[in-house]
């Protein structure tokens, strides 16, 4: 994942305890003030009526994590104030390490990027266990554990990847192995009768998530890729969510989404990452300096990012989001 050059392993530190927590208030210390807040945002463009079925809407969208925020938004009154205190913390983490004043946006959202942090943050490698529910109602669904040690290792190759020859070399310098490993706890195997679970809470509610460990569930949510919960959220909910067709390297899968990425984008987002074209046009910003700004997705593998919107920052290169 070479996206991330701005120690993801920060983001992670402050974020796996917050997915844990319900509580309104996350103040690190007495400077959080000073941190410029002003481009936060938590409602995105994406379409609020989300179809419990799981129809994909006019604009193709395959990753449904940011409706599934919307609707958590209405649905919980004190989301978007605990979302916008773990972004503070967060903020306020990075400008102690950047050894700055606590000014200056977190993201790419036309100011200065200011002094990189430094690549090697002497917080080593983090380690996240997993637990993984296979909710099944045909023998299809019910994957190998084949399949699913192949998507845990897809999750350790991308972030842990150094190797950067395949990015242009104006941007190998700021790219980053990242250093988080994931480790296979459980599986638990749940024959369901319902054949497609949407993205409605009713999957969750039958199979919540299981506290201290990244829960995924392998389920199918009908014509998506899949979801994943933001930082903030419900501990009982907190986690990913993968169609079966979509999930590893080998077995039961749909090319061309058969590489592991889909949980890769999903994981990003559970560690608190908006999509790097920023959810609203040229208006959103994903709050990470490592990307011009951009109004649409990017897929395959190009040889530049989509760049739509007026950028003056030549900044990090993403080159897969799906694949």
């Amino acid at each position: 994942m070479k996206n991330l050059i701005f120690s993801f392993a920060i983001l992670l530190l402050l974020v796996v305890v917050a997915c844990q927590n319900n509580s309104d208030e996350i103040v690190p210390n007495q400077e959080i003030d000073a941190i410029d807040m002003s481009d936060f945002y938590v409602y995105t463009d994406d379409d609020d009526n989300l179809s419990a079925k799981g129809t994909i809407d006019s604009h193709g969208d395959k990753c449904y994590s940011m409706k599934v925020l919307n609707r958590q938004l209405k649905e919980n009154p004190g989301l978007e104030k605990r979302m916008f205190n773990i972004e503070k913390h967060t903020r306020t983490f990075i400008s102690a390490k950047k050894g700055g004043n606590g000014g200056g946006k977190g993201g790419n959202n036309g100011g200065s990027t200011g002094n990189s942090l430094p690549v090697e943050d002497g917080l080593g490698a983090i380690n996240i266990p997993v637990y993984i529910y296979v909710v099944y109602s045909n023998d299809q669904q019910n994957i190998s554990d084949d399949q699913i040690n192949s998507q845990i290792t897809a999750l350790n190759n991308d972030f842990n990847d150094s190797n950067f020859n395949d990015i242009p070399a104006e941007f190998q310098a700021v790219a980053s192995n990242v250093n988080i490993n994931f480790t296979l706890a459980a599986v638990d195997r749940q024959q369901n009768s319902t054949s497609s679970w949407g993205f409605s809470s009713s999957l969750k509610t039958a199979y919540p998530a299981v506290s201290g460990y990244l829960t995924i569930w392998v389920a199918n949510i009908g014509s998506a890729l899949g979801y994943a919960q933001f930082p903030g959220g419900n501990a009982l909910t907190d986690g990913i969510v993968i169609s079966p067709q979509y999930f590893g390297t080998t077995g039961f899968l749909t090319a061309p989404y058969d590489k592991g990425r889909t949980a890769t984008h999903e994981v990003g987002h559970w560690l608190n990452l908006r999509h790097i074209w920023g959810d609203g046009n040229c208006r959103q910003d994903d709050f990470v300096a490592d990307t011009p700004k951009s109004d649409r997705p990017n897929y395959g593998d190009p040889i530049y990012p989509t760049v739509n919107c007026k950028s003056s920052e030549l900044l990090s290169y993403v080159s897969v989001v799906f694949g």
